[in-house]
């Protein structure tokens, strides 16, 4: 049943409350209240590092002092347990302050953190998720290769069982948090099967020791406060209890684990339109030419109203996921949730990610020349949100998944 059934869009509606109970109130104020007082003390240490382009080791000691790195883990675990709504406008908030310092969130919590929280054992839970929480244990999540990014069933990494261990061998590329991270999400296929018996698992592995290589990539455009890294495994020894989900099932985990990191992406999307409309409404009330504010100016004012726009509809469309994405969380057995918070997580997704290039793009052309300099915002925007039409699903990706979910199952492009 398609999302065009009449039967099948009421009833998710009448099932995504309007007003939504999520974290208690007073939790929802003071974590709102510290990635305020994070995003306050972090600006000028992350102005500096941007400029510099390195990457600013604030980000993690400070989400440390500000208790941020488990902000959506449950409260049982040492986390903030905030819903997914809560959960993203903080990333919003935190995005303001650039694309990269999201990423890192994002890695830490969304795609690390949630498979653990979704797939994991109790014993998997308990020793991950409260030192992650704590701090003691950065997290990231491997999936994509070099020769496998918008199809990860041609990935090339692999494993094999030796007595209680698993030896995976292998390349994991671009990976967020990659050199900094402790413990990462690693899928690898057995090495001694092929065809339909050629499955992916997913892993907990521990980065410690010397058959875990990571190296730090220096060469992108933007971002240059956060870790993105290649790393390479060899025999790296695994023990059998950090399968993670029942052996072969490590696709499925993938894909659910990439609706959450899809809408934080969104989320940091709609911060970096945020920051641009402040940035141009403050520069378009002062800055003079032809004799007066080029706020007045009728082109500059089209400017400002189209990224309003864009901030109005991505705010919209997020909330709206996050929703979606919330019940099906709560209710992981039932698959048209799912496939409803998926529908909804790419739709926001592809429309926030090319929003905020565009509204990036307006930013710099209001600001003129400053704009065409890293020593203002919106050129940092335009430089960083780039990316975001491309890492945790490709726009095109995006597209093929809104239209199979409007023409029905039998339409997928690559089924």
């Amino acid at each position: 049943m398609t999302i065009m059934s009449t039967n099948t869009a009421s009833t998710i509606e009448r099932r995504i409350p309007s007003s939504h109970a999520g974290m208690p109130e007073d939790d929802r104020l003071k974590l709102v209240a510290d990635v305020e007082a994070y995003c306050r003390e972090l600006r000028p240490i992350e102005e500096i590092c941007y400029l510099e382009h390195r990457f600013n080791e604030a980000i993690v000691e400070l989400a440390r002092k500000y208790d941020l790195m488990g902000m959506s883990v449950p409260r049982e675990y040492g986390g903030r347990g905030a819903d997914a709504l809560t959960y993203v406008r903080a990333l919003a908030r935190i995005n303001r302050e650039g694309n990269g310092v999201r990423t890192f969130f994002s890695g830490q919590t969304s795609i690390g953190q949630y498979p653990i929280m979704r797939y994991g054992n109790e014993s998997q839970k308990s020793h991950y998720l409260p030192r992650s929480c704590a701090g003691e244990c950065i997290l990231a999540f491997g999936l994509t290769e070099p020769d496998a990014g918008s199809n990860p069933l041609e990935g090339t990494c692999t494993f094999r069982r030796e007595g209680d261990m698993f030896l995976l061998n292998g390349v994991k590329y671009l990976i967020s948090n990659g050199s900094i991270c402790d413990a990462v999400i690693v899928f690898a296929f057995p090495e001694d099967k092929t065809g339909s018996e050629r499955r992916m698992s997913a892993f907990i592995v521990d980065t410690a020791g010397d058959t875990f290589e990571s190296e730090a990539l220096h060469a992108k455009p933007g971002m240059y406060t956060s870790d993105t890294a290649m790393f390479e495994m060899t025999d790296h020894p695994v023990p059998v209890t950090n399968l993670l989900g029942a052996e072969g099932n490590g696709f499925r985990i993938a894909m659910h684990t990439l609706i959450s990191g899809r809408l934080s992406v969104a989320a940091g999307c709609l911060g970096a339109i945020e920051d641009c409309l402040a940035e141009v409404l403050i520069y378009a009330r002062k800055r003079r030419q032809h004799g007066k504010e080029i706020g007045k100016h009728q082109l500059v004012q089209e400017h400002i109203a189209m990224i309003e726009m864009m901030r109005a509809t991505s705010d919209a469309m997020i909330e709206r996921a996050a929703l979606a994405k919330d019940l099906s969380d709560r209710h992981p057995g039932d698959k048209e949730l799912l496939a409803e918070a998926d529908f909804r997580v790419a739709q926001a997704k592809f429309h926030a990610a090319n929003a905020a290039c565009e509204a990036a793009d307006r930013a710099v052309q209001v600001f003129g020349g400053r704009g065409w300099s890293e020593l203002y915002r919106p050129m940092r925007h335009l430089q960083d949100v780039r990316v975001c039409r491309i890492y945790e699903g490709t726009d095109e990706i995006m597209k093929l998944k809104i239209a199979a979910r409007l023409l029905g199952k039998d339409y997928e492009a690559f089924s």
